[in-house]
């Protein structure tokens, strides 16, 4: 399982750089502007250039409306500034035809820029609080639009989590459709250490995390940690250990 961080700013990702090998991927994202809130084109730039060059930086493109234009043009501007890893919360989309326009949209318009780049298609686990698109839904949307990875997070930050909106066992299916579709899982919303056991378990692949390495546990007013990141990254790799261990007896 890889661990995906996310610094709001230059002097966050810094942070992040002193615990680099404790993680896989550094996120840009503005917490100001929602879940998946965009950061600007210069910040995803700087911070490009402080994380240390073997770790890919992903960017979030926003909780996006449904206008696949608009959406392509800002995935594009990341990749531009530097992001491997693109991000598109489909937050405006209330269908999975509607999802899949704007996400073949982003996919066209980042892999003729970089070929290799990776492009996620982002969901959330309290849909039904937002109007969105079935987050069960995602892993066909990605497939269909040619993404390489479904994700989950949660559109509404008022202290739930993942599991609160979707069950432990809901998820298992979201990571089965994306691992049967040949795609990257990916989950996030307020996620704890000690939800590491169920996400190591159901198979994620990539798990995101802010809150739970920011002092206070704060995402917003909290500020990333380096021996945060590091003391998370124990407890994942304690969890993978135990399991593997378990699987062998």
């Amino acid at each position: 399982m890889l661990l995906l961080i996310s610094p709001d700013s230059v002097e966050e990702a810094l942070e992040c750089a002193k615990a680099a090998q404790h993680l896989d991927i550094v996120d840009v994202k503005r917490p100001d502007e929602g879940s998946l809130g965009a950061n600007f084109p210069w910040v995803i730039k700087e911070i490009r250039g402080v994380v240390p060059a073997d770790k890919p930086v992903s960017a979030t493109v926003g909780d996006v409306p449904y206008k696949p234009g608009t959406v392509a043009q800002a995935a594009l501007g990341a990749a531009v500034s530097g992001a491997t890893y693109i991000k598109v919360g489909l937050y405006g989309c209330t269908t999975p035809a509607q999802a899949t326009e704007v996400m073949q949209a982003v996919v066209r318009a980042v892999k003729d820029h970089r070929p290799d780049a990776f492009v996620v298609a982002s969901g959330y686990a309290d849909a039904h609080r937002i109007g969105s698109v079935n987050p069960l839904a995602l892993p066909d949307i990605a497939l269909r639009s040619g993404a390489d990875a479904a994700m989950l997070d949660t559109a509404v930050k008022d202290g739930t989590r993942l599991f609160d909106h979707l069950p432990v066992e809901a998820c298992a299916e979201f990571v089965r459709r994306a691992h049967d579709a040949g795609l990257l899982a990916a989950l996030a919303g307020s996620v704890k250490a000690g939800d590491l056991d169920a996400l190591t378990r159901i198979g994620t692949d990539i798990v995101g995390v802010r809150g739970a390495v920011c002092d206070g546990g704060d995402r917003n007013t909290g500020r990333i940690q380096p021996q945060l990141i590091a003391a998370f990254r124990a407890e994942m790799d304690r969890h993978a250990r135990e399991i593997a261990a378990a699987t062998a007896g």
